[in-house]
């Protein structure tokens, strides 16, 4: 924690960054994003267990990004959606400091995103057995069962969109949903606008998802938003052989294809 706050001071106090984006108390026991702009307000800034949010969320604000070039504390869902952002060309070298966090809490050095793509290379990247316990309960149900399942879980949904708010992937100025001359996705908190909303957020997040599981934390309702991108992140990782947020070079499985595919239809 010293280690943090000394390095986010000698960064506000040489002007190499502006705000630096980390952890605060927030009201009773819940922790908070806080966005420190002067050094003394370093002594503000935490990190415990309870620090979970994926901060690389703030990165693509437009009010975030006028305060000027940020540090942001990231442990590794951060740094995969830094990597992430950085291969679909939302992010690049020298935009921001990364104030790397180890599982020990040692503060990381990294000079650049190759360093940080080098560092989570070498890091675990497989499902905790409790969330892989959690996909296999739901493997083992037949199809029926399965459709059963989830359409009980989206029946909770109430349309809010903080699993979108809260992810740093889903960054579009417009979303889908939003669009309604022609409208494509209903925006009723209904069976069918559920169910629509949902299939098209896991899609556009399959092999993207870095398994931060903000989505599920935030969600008012408790739906395990997270167990969808996860699954289709494993089926990505099972057909091709690539994850999401290792590498700052664009290897979007759905977004690129090679003339020796298989496949008949891209010839």
């Amino acid at each position: 924690m010293d280690q943090l706050r000394k390095k986010a001071r000698e960064l506000l106090e040489s002007g190499a960054v502006k705000t630096v984006i980390g952890y605060g108390q927030g009201s009773g026991k819940a922790v908070r994003a806080v966005f420190i702009r002067q050094p003394e307000q370093t002594e503000k800034l935490i990190l415990d267990e309870r620090c979970r949010q994926n901060l690389a969320v703030y990165l693509l604000k437009p009010e975030v990004k006028n305060l000027g070039k940020p540090a942001v504390v990231a442990r590794l869902p951060v740094l995969r959606s830094i990597l992430q952002l950085a291969a679909e060309s939302q992010l690049a070298d020298g935009q921001m400091v990364i104030l790397g966090i180890s599982p020990d809490g040692q503060l990381l050095d990294f000079a650049s995103l190759k360093a940080v793509a080098d560092y989570v290379s070498a890091q675990s990247l497989e499902l905790p057995p409790p969330e892989r316990e959690q996909l296999e309960q739901i493997e083992k149900k037949s199809p029926a069962e399965r459709w059963n399942f989830w359409q009980e879980e989206f029946s909770r949904c109430v349309k809010c969109y903080a699993c979108r708010a809260s992810c740093p992937l889903c960054y579009c100025s417009r979303c889908a949903v939003e669009c309604n001359q022609p409208q494509w996705i209903s925006s009723a908190s209904h069976a069918r606008g559920n169910l629509e909303w949902h299939l098209v957020r896991a899609m556009h997040l399959a092999g993207r998802c870095v398994n931060c599981g903000d989505c599920a934390r935030a969600c008012p309702v408790g739906i395990p938003l997270n167990l969808l991108t996860r699954k289709l992140g494993e089926e990505v990782f099972k057909d091709f052989g690539l994850r999401a947020g290792t590498t700052p070079e664009l290897k979007y499985a759905l977004a690129t294809f090679r003339p020796e595919d298989q496949e008949d239809f891209i010839r």
